[in-house]
C-alpha cells in the first residue's frame, strides 16, 4: 500500500506525543478503513464515534466489524474482541465534560491502559473531545484521529489542540495533546453536508490569508472546482493548509507566540458562537464573519489597505458568508443596538487573552499578520450595524 505521509515534530508532552505522522489515502485504500485503524495483532482500542459518522458509506466496515446497525443511538458501546466502539451524539452541543467522562468511563470499562490506543472518528467535535480524554486517561494514552470534516482535516485535528465546551464558552477546559497519527480519507467530504464543506472552506481561506497566497487564488478563481469538490484539488486543498499549519505548530505548540496567528478571525468567531448560542451556526460561518471583521479592523487601525480588505471580502461574498457587522444569527436574540456591547463582553472572557486587554490578530496584507492590541471603541466600531 503506498502511502503519502507527512510527519510534524514536537517536543514530547507524553509517550507518543513526539511527532505526528499525517498519512493521505487514496480512495482505492478507503475500504481497509477497518483493517488501517485496528490492524492486526493490536492490543485493545477505543474507537470514539458519532451517529451520524457511523452511518457514513465509508465507514461500514467499521460498524459491520462491531455488528453496529442503523437504530444506534447516542452512548451506545459495542465491542468486537478487545476492541470497543463508543458512539456519541454529533454536534456542538455534545461538546461536554460529561461526555469526555463517558469516553474516560468506557476505557476503563474495557480494562484499556495508559499503552492502548484511543481513536477519535469524527469532525472537530469528536477529534477535539477524544484527544482530550486520551490526554488526561492515566496521564495520557495514545491517540489517533480520522478527521472526517473538512474543517477537522484542515485544522481541528492538525496540532495538537483538544478540549470541550463549559457552560457558554467555547473550548473553555482542554489541553495540548497531539496525535501520533492522523489517517486523512478525503473520500468522507464527498458526502458531507454542504453547510459543513463550507465551514471548512472558511478555515481554509483563514490559511489562505496567512500562509499561503497560491491557495487564496485557487478559492477566488477556481470556486466551482472547489465548490464540486474536485477530488484532486481537495487533496491539494487539505495537504496545503495542513503542511502550512505543521510549519506553524512545530514552532510554537503550546500557542505561546506564533501559533497565536492562527487565530485569525477566531476572537470575534467565538464571540459570536458565545452570543448566539453554541451549535447556532457552524463555525466556521462565524470564522468567516470574524475573518470579515478582523480585516475591517485592520484597515480601521491603518495596517491594511482598502484594495486588501476588498479582495477579503469579495471572496466572502463569493462563497455566501456574511460580511455585515451584525450577523442574521443574533436576529431574535440580541438587537443591532445592544450586540456589538455583548460581543465585546464576550471577547474579554476568551482563552487567547491574557489581561483584561483584547488582543486580535490583524494583517498589513496576505502573508503579512500582526497581534495587537485595540481599544474598546475603535473595536465597537467595525461591530455597529
Amino acid at each position: 500500500m503506498t502511502q503519502d505521509t507527512f510527519t510534524i515534530n514536537y517536543p514530547a508532552i507524553s509517550v507518543g506525543t513526539e511527532k505526528t505522522d499525517i498519512i493521505f489515502y487514496t480512495s482505492e485504500e478507503t475500504p481497509n478503513i477497518h483493517s488501517i485503524l485496528i490492524p492486526a495483532g493490536q492490543q485493545g482500542r477505543i474507537l470514539v464515534t458519532d451517529t451520524t459518522v457511523i452511518g457514513l458509506p465509508v465507514m461500514q466496515p467499521v460498524a459491520k466489524a462491531f455488528g453496529v446497525d442503523a437504530t444506534v443511538e447516542a452512548g451506545s458501546c459495542y465491542r468486537n474482541g478487545a476492541h470497543t466502539l463508543l458512539v456519541l451524539g454529533p454536534g456542538e452541543s455534545h461538546k461536554t465534560i460529561e461526555n469526555i467522562l463517558t469516553i474516560i468511563r468506557t476505557a476503563l470499562d474495557s480494562g484499556l491502559q495508559r499503552s492502548s490506543t484511543f481513536v477519535g472518528i469524527g469532525g472537530g467535535v469528536i477529534c477535539d473531545m477524544t484527544a482530550f480524554a486520551a490526554s488526561i486517561f492515566k496521564r495520557g494514552a495514545r491517540l489517533e484521529l480520522v478527521p472526517t470534516t473538512l474543517l477537522a482535516m484542515v485544522d481541528a485535528a492538525v496540532g495538537g489542540k483538544t478540549g470541550c465546551d463549559f457552560e457558554s464558552y467555547k473550548n473553555m477546559i482542554g489541553t495540548f495533546y497531539p496525535a501520533a497519527r492522523l489517517h486523512m480519507f478525503s473520500e468522507f467530504l464527498q458526502t458531507l453536508p454542504a453547510s459543513e464543506y463550507r465551514s471548512g472552506l472558511a478555515e481554509t481561506l483563514k490559511t489562505a490569508l496567512l500562509y499561503a497566497p497560491k491557495l487564496f487564488s485557487i478559492l477566488q478563481n477556481q470556486k466551482e472546482q472547489v465548490l464540486e469538490r474536485e477530488p484532486e484539488l481537495v487533496r491539494q486543498i487539505i495537504r496545503r493548509c495542513v503542511i502550512a499549519k505543521a510549519s506553524i505548530v512545530e514552532k510554537d505548540l503550546t500557542e505561546t507566540g506564533l501559533r497565536m496567528q492562527l487565530n485569525l478571525g477566531h476572537t470575534f468567531a467565538h464571540a459570536l458562537e458565545t452570543c448566539a448560542g453554541l451549535g447556532a451556526l457552524p463555525h466556521g460561518d462565524a470564522v468567516a464573519w470574524g475573518i470579515g471583521r478582523a480585516l475591517q479592523l485592520s484597515l480601521n487601525v491603518g495596517l491594511c489597505d482598502q484594495e486588501y480588505r476588498d479582495d477579503v471580502e469579495a471572496v466572502l461574498e463569493q462563497y455566501g458568508w456574511c460580511k455585515d457587522p451584525y450577523h442574521p444569527v443574533l436576529e431574535g436574540k440580541i438587537s443591532p443596538q445592544d450586540a456589538g456591547c455583548l460581543l465585546l463582553s464576550a471577547m474579554k472572557k476568551d482563552k487567547k487573552n491574557s489581561s483584561s486587554s483584547v488582543r486580535f490578530i490583524l494583517q498589513r496584507e496576505i502573508n503579512s499578520t500582526v497581534i495587537q492590541e485595540v481599544d474598546e471603541d475603535t473595536v465597537l466600531k467595525v461591530l455597529e450595524a
